[in-house]
């Protein structure tokens, strides 16, 4: 009896265990098996409980950060020239461009054809010249719209990347000796560059069918490598002062366009000066080579290079080049490293990467399909043009006699770099001087001075901060100072300018001491020696940036008929036309 008494407990027992196992269990506590018995949480609450971690090795995000600053470079170059285009090679500019574009139609053979697209790649050859004026001022204006929508968005396709490239070409090609500076080349390598991170018709930050190609993140890298040891070895091979490690006792002073900052620092003590020398050639000469040592090594090399360009940037004004190089830096991070950059929220950027991580993990790609086997063949093609371009440039960077800022090929799509390969170790300026007085020897005569709207003129103006915008003619100036007026006959245009008070050359420049006057009846040239004051001395106390002393004459008094011969030579318009 007892025996048959436990088999029904046990039965029992075993029914209420079958009963309880077939009903639900709790929603915290749900499970599922998969097939080796490994229990995990369903998918959606491991979406909840887990944050959004990245993986290392894509470059999605790299991508449209990429854009954003290429975007916001083209802004800032846009604006500059729309605001300065008109005065420097507009119908009434001091260098038009109209008549360079005659001119070089006239050494082709006087057609528009291959031959004067590949000397002077620009749209304006198939644009109506009447009113040129309107015509620069369109191609900016376009430029600065798109760019505009690329960096508030972060989206852009390979057709937008390249109308801004194509524009901004179009400017460069005819500007002469005001685009003339080597980073107007980088620009537009940058930019040709940025074209192949794109897809060619989608605008979706993150198109899935169109990942960004390895290949093009590395003609990124290979550029900021050119920059950094292009820079490096024009430094070793230049100016004395770089080898003995004395060229930044007289950066800070000499430097085209200094700004606040760099009053103060040219007074740091001389080990500063030696240690920012030294770190100089590191930066430039040795980080390049961490690019192929490994992802770390990569990332590291990204952060020691814009640290070192913002440094530049708080240190002088330097127009947006060193915003510029910052740009290629950016491809040695992926989008494990930049992630913190971008939200987490639902259908946002970093949400959709890491959706598509996780389906390569699982095996999950999208098929191929036709447009990505051309998009292949686009990028593969683009790296062995980069590899073809680069070898004249390679052989440049390994000469003794390396030559800075050029391009082996019309389109500047691959080009020498390289900065400061020597330092001044004065600091000159040529400073405007007109007078009302009929006679320019009277020793009672009054000269008034012209300011620019940056370059160092009035003693007690403080130095401007301007970067990353620029002021093309007060750039040009600098260089003006420590040649001959007869080697920058610009000059003797701008002070006929001066002398009609023609409103349109005047608008380059900060104060016209005879505005609402007479126009003078004479201008001249003088020449200056310019040295910071000593924050703490006597000049400095009375408001005084600089001090100055007089060298002599830089070009002798001129009026308006005296000038008429000499503007008839060169093919200018007189001032007084206008």
């Amino acid at each position: 009896a007892a025996s048959l008494s436990n088999m029904q407990k046990e039965e029992t027992s075993l029914r209420k265990r079958r009963f309880d196992s077939s009903k639900p269990e709790p929603e915290h506590a749900f499970t599922r098996k998969r097939t080796g018995g490994e229990r995990e949480q369903p998918p959606e609450e491991k979406s909840e409980a887990e944050p959004l971690l990245l993986q290392p090795g894509t470059f999605w995000l790299t991508r449209i950060v990429l854009l954003r600053c290429i975007a916001f470079i083209y802004f800032v170059a846009f604006i500059v020239a729309l605001n300065q285009n008109k005065q420097l090679i507009g119908e009434r500019g001091l260098m038009p461009c109209k008549q360079y574009l005659r001119e070089v139609k006239r050494y082709v053979g006087g057609k528009i054809n291959m031959d004067a697209l590949s000397y002077a790649p620009t749209v304006l050859w198939f644009l109506d010249w009447s009113d040129m004026d309107t015509n620069l001022d369109n191609i900016a204006l376009i430029g600065l719209g798109l760019s505009t929508f690329v960096l508030l968005t972060g989206i852009a396709n390979m057709i937008v990347m390249a109308l801004l490239w194509i524009l901004y070409h179009s400017l460069v090609n005819v500007g002469q000796l005001w685009y003339s500076f080597g980073w107007e080349s980088q620009l537009l390598e940058t930019g040709f560059l940025g074209i192949f991170l794109c897809p060619l018709w989608s605008l979706r930050q993150v198109p899935q069918h169109s990942p960004p190609s390895r290949i093009t993140i590395w003609t990124f890298r290979w550029l900021i490598f050119r920059i950094m040891l292009g820079a490096g070895l024009i430094k070793i091979r230049g100016d004395r002062c770089w080898r003995d490690l004395t060229c930044m006792d007289y950066h800070y002073e000499t430097q085209p366009v200094p700004n606040p900052m760099a009053y103060y620092m040219h007074r740091s003590p001389w080990w500063f000066h030696r240690f920012e020398t030294l770190m100089n050639h590191f930066i430039e000469l040795v980080v390049p080579f961490f690019l192929v040592l490994g992802r770390h090594m990569c990332m590291t090399h990204g952060v020691l290079q814009i640290l070192f360009q913002v440094t530049l940037i708080v240190s002088g004004n330097l127009s947006f080049l060193n915003w510029l190089t910052i740009v290629p830096s950016i491809a040695c991070f992926d989008d494990k490293s930049l992630g913190f950059l971008f939200s987490s929220a639902e259908g946002k950027a970093k949400q959709l990467v890491t959706k598509i991580q996780s389906q390569e993990a699982s095996g999950q790609k999208p098929d191929p399909t036709l447009g990505m086997l051309i998009r292949r063949v686009v990028n593969v093609s683009m790296g062995l043009l980069i590899a073809y371009l680069s070898v004249p440039v390679v052989l440049n960077l390994l000469s003794s006699k390396q030559i800075m800022n050029t391009s082996f090929n019309p389109l500047r799509i691959v080009n020498t770099y390289g900065a400061f390969g020597s330092i001044t170790k004065e600091r000159t300026e040529v400073v405007f001087q007109g007078t009302s007085s009929p006679d320019h020897s009277d020793p009672t005569a009054v000269w008034e001075e012209y300011d620019f709207n940056c370059k160092p003129g009035s003693l007690n103006r403080r130095p401007c901060l301007i970067s990353p915008y620029h002021y093309r003619l007060d750039w040009l100036m600098w260089f003006a100072a420590f040649q001959t007026y007869e080697q920058s006959e610009w000059v003797i245009q701008l002070a006929g300018r001066f002398l009609a008070n023609d409103t349109v050359a005047l608008s380059l420049i900060a104060h016209n001491p005879f505005e609402g006057r007479e126009p003078p009846r004479w201008i001249r040239g003088e020449h200056f020696r310019y040295k910071f004051s000593d924050p703490g001395g006597s000049h400095a106390a009375q408001g005084k940036w600089w001090i100055r002393k007089r060298i002599g004459p830089y070009f002798p008094p001129l009026n308006l008929g005296g000038l008429r011969k000499y503007f008839e030579s060169r093919n200018w318009p007189h001032p007084d036309i206008h």
